[in-house]
Order: C-alpha cells, then sequence, then structure tokens
C-alpha cells in the first residue's frame, strides 16, 4: 500500500527521469553509427608494437576520411570512417601497417542507402511493438469493464513503456556526447528486448489486479480500488524484483567480461531492465489509482 499511497512522488522521480532524458536527447543527440549513417569499420590488432591511439588518430588524420579510433581488447583498434573505395581502404591499412605484427581482423561496410533503410525499419519496429502490446492488453483486460476500462490499461501500460525506453536513450546520449559511443542496430534491439520485458513485468500485477477484482466482486468485500492495486503489487512485487535481479546478474557479467561488440548492448539492457522493473511496480500500476480517482472526480 505504501507504493500506491506515495505514489506522487514515484511520479515526480519518473517525471525528472523522462525530462532528463528529454533534454539529453535534444541538446546532444543520439550519435549513429554505420549501421544508420552509413561508412566502413575496420577491426585492427597488433602482437608486438601496439601504438597509443593518439598515434593511431594523428596517423590517419592526413586521410581526411572522417576517421574516429577507439580501443579493442588489450591489443587492437576499431576504426570507423565514412563510405571509402577499395583504394582508401588499402590507404587505411597501409598507414597502419607501419607497425610489426599488425593485422586485420574484420573489415565491414555499409551504404548510406542501405543505413537509411535501417533507420526506417527501426522506428516502424518500435512503432509496431507498441501498437501490438496495446492491442494485446487491450485484448487480455477486455473483460474488465469497472472501475477503469481495458482500453486504458493498454495506454498506461505503453506510458511506461514509453518511459523505459527513453531513459535508456537519454543515458545514451549523455555516453554519445562525453564519451563518443555510438548507437547501431544492437541498440535497437536492446529497446525492444526491453519492451518486451517490461510489459511481461507490468502485466504480471495488472493481471493480479485483475484476478483481485474479481474476488472482491465475488466475496462483496467492498474493497476500493487504490487497496486492491495496493495488495496486487505487494503480492507481485517480490517476484517481480527477484525476476529482474537474476537477468541484471547475467547482464552485469556480459558488460564486465563479454566482447567489445556487445558492451553497449548489454549497458543498454541493464539500463533498461532497471527501469522497466521500476515502471512496472512504481508507475504503472499507481497510474491505474490515478485513473479511477480521475475519472470518479477525486484529486487525492
Amino acid at each position: 500500500m505504501l507504493i500506491v499511497k506515495y505514489r506522487k512522488i514515484f511520479y515526480i522521480i519518473s517525471a525528472l527521469l523522462i525530462l532528463g532524458s528529454i533534454t539529453a536527447i535534444a541538446v546532444w543527440g543520439l550519435n549513429p553509427g554505420i549501421d544508420f549513417k552509413g561508412g566502413a569499420a575496420l577491426e585492427v590488432e597488433y602482437t608486438k608494437n601496439i601504438p597509443s591511439q593518439d598515434i593511431v588518430s594523428a596517423s590517419l588524420a592526413p586521410l581526411n576520411l572522417d576517421t574516429s579510433v577507439r580501443p579493442i581488447g588489450n591489443n587492437g583498434y576499431l576504426v570507423k570512417t565514412r563510405s571509402i573505395t577499395d583504394t582508401e581502404r588499402q590507404s587505411v591499412v597501409d598507414v597502419l601497417s607501419k607497425e610489426d605484427g599488425f593485422s586485420v581482423k574484420q573489415f565491414s561496410s555499409i551504404g548510406p542507402v542501405l543505413g537509411a533503410e535501417a533507420v526506417r525499419k527501426s522506428f516502424v519496429s518500435i512503432f509496431l511493438v507498441l501498437l501490438c502490446i496495446v492491442l494485446f492488453v487491450s485484448f487480455a483486460f477486455r473483460h474488465v469493464s469497472e472501475p477503469v476500462a481495458s482500453w486504458k490499461y493498454g495506454l498506461i501500460t505503453v506510458f511506461a513503456l514509453s518511459h523505459d525506453v527513453l531513459v535508456p536513450a537519454g543515458v545514451f546520449a549523455f555516453l554519445c556526447h562525453f564519451q563518443g559511443v555510438e548507437i547501431d542496430t544492437l541498440f535497437v534491439t536492446a529497446l525492444l528486448v526491453v519492451l518486451g520485458f517490461s510489459v511481461h513485468d507490468t502485466i504480471v500485477v495488472f493481471d493480479r489486479v485483475r484476478e483481485n477484482l474479481r474476488i472482491s466482486k465475488e466475496t462483496k468485500d467492498k474493497k476500493d480500488f487504490e487497496q486492491i492495486v495496493g495488495e496486487s503489487i505487494n503480492q507481485t512485487f517480490v517476484r517481480s524484483i527477484n525476476t529482474s535481479l537474476t537477468t541484471l546478474l547475467a547482464l552485469v557479467v556480459l558488460f564486465i567480461f563479454g566482447g567489445e561488440a556487445t558492451r553497449m548492448f548489454s549497458l543498454a539492457l541493464l539500463i533498461g531492465i532497471t527501469t522497466g522493473t521500476y515502471s512496472s511496480i512504481f508507475l504503472g500500476s499507481p497510474l491505474l489509482v490515478t485513473v479511477q480517482k480521475y475519472q470518479d472526480g477525486s484529486k487525492k
């Protein structure tokens, strides 16, 4: 009951998180990787003499290829450039191969047309997922009409999910600006995973609310809606926390010991699932009570 009773405090916390995230995205933006804007990525390794990142960047600067250099592991670098020709690619390799023990581990290139297509498909994917969630929740709770209509469960779920997507996006806007992080299709994949995980957590609580409404109606115990929602949260609280913790522990291990390619992916999941667990308990369910009181004309 404490969560529902002090719901305005949690609303303020969520509002600050959303406002901060929107501000970060608006001011700094998200730095798209080659998956979205097109370009080339060259992963190189040095087994003997390992030049510093500054030396590698300085040696590539005269080529004017909009180069960025990021360390990978203990003896390698990921070099990203704009879209380049085979001749320009060979020039990059010639510059980097001046040190002994040099080798090219991987090369990939994406044209600007494919990058634009990836952006479009990413937005379409997120929109379709949200639409399907609204329809599914509305259908699943179609027999719940009092005191909150089923379609409002769907809208509250989408609002909570928007919160779960905005927060990791805001954090990554900060990382893009200050750490040079780039977002790619793995980031979009992480957001879609977060949406799936968060809606599962939210529906668990909502389903308990539905069940307790049925029991209350059958037993005629005359419990008010706020009390029913509070009891439903209490009954699912430990389950939701334990489920999230086991997932988060696995992601922490992946973030610390996993490869560079999955590091930002696991970080996005860490932030998103933590936020999703918070929103399903402290935001989505209390919003049911707020909507019900608004319907009844109560401001408490």
